[in-house]
């Protein structure tokens, strides 16, 4: 019985060895250069330096490569927002949206399919979290998984989760995309308080502007 089991050990090695060593890259290793400047910012447009792209605040929004301090509050991770590019948002209602560029990994595929079973698996997580923070009882409302559609994007899903607490309405979605060879992550939050204006249409044209740039890239 030992040797059988040896046996079978040697056989599994042997099959995972071949599995890994047949694997063949899509794409060639890349590191994002740190040392580069993250972007720079002419009046309400952003343009990347370190990722190739570019976005736009509208009228009355500001453009930040640093996260505002009022996020914290609103329950972000600092250590998290550190990790983003850039930052647009209204100071007056505190909607606001981030982005953020990680470069994919040799052997990674990625598809539609995938990006929206990510942003899918993120609802459940995030509605977790937040009756974790506003009470059990909180109703939280998951809208639909979709394609959305960002220039120089190939693929990009967008989902979100809605929810009232102490009278101010709020959405928090995120769009999951993929450009060779970056996985793209745009998050945003809408706060909607009584007498404001509706800033989701600010966070669509916010969206509408991102602009992905291949042929800029290093």
């Amino acid at each position: 019985m030992r040797t059988k089991r040896v046996l079978q050990l040697w056989i599994i090695l042997l099959f995972t060895i071949f599995l890994f060593g047949c694997a063949v890259p899509v794409r060639q290793a890349f590191k994002a250069d740190t040392r580069l400047p993250v972007g720079k910012i002419d009046g309400n447009e952003f343009t990347g330096i370190r990722f190739p792209f570019k976005v736009s605040a509208p009228a009355g929004w500001k453009i930040s490569t640093h996260y505002p301090e009022f996020m914290v509050g609103l329950g972000y991770e600092k250590e998290s927002l550190r990790e983003s590019e850039v930052f647009v948002f209204n100071p007056d209602t505190q909607s606001n949206l981030q982005i953020d560029f990680n470069p994919a990994g040799r052997y990674e595929v990625v598809d539609q399919a995938d990006r929206e079973r990510q942003a899918t698996k993120v609802a459940g997580m995030l509605k977790d979290a937040v009756q974790k923070v506003f009470g059990k009882d909180l109703q939280v409302n998951i809208g639909p998984t979709k394609p959305i559609s960002l220039k120089g994007v190939s693929i990009a899903a967008e989902k979100y989760l809605s929810y009232t607490y102490k009278g101010i309405e709020r959405k928090e979605g995120w769009v999951y995309g993929f450009s060779e060879p970056y996985y793209i992550f745009i998050w945003y939050m809408v706060l909607k308080k009584e007498g404001r204006p509706d800033d989701g249409e600010a966070i669509k044209s916010i969206l509408d502007s991102f602009e992905y740039m291949p042929s800029k890239s290093k």
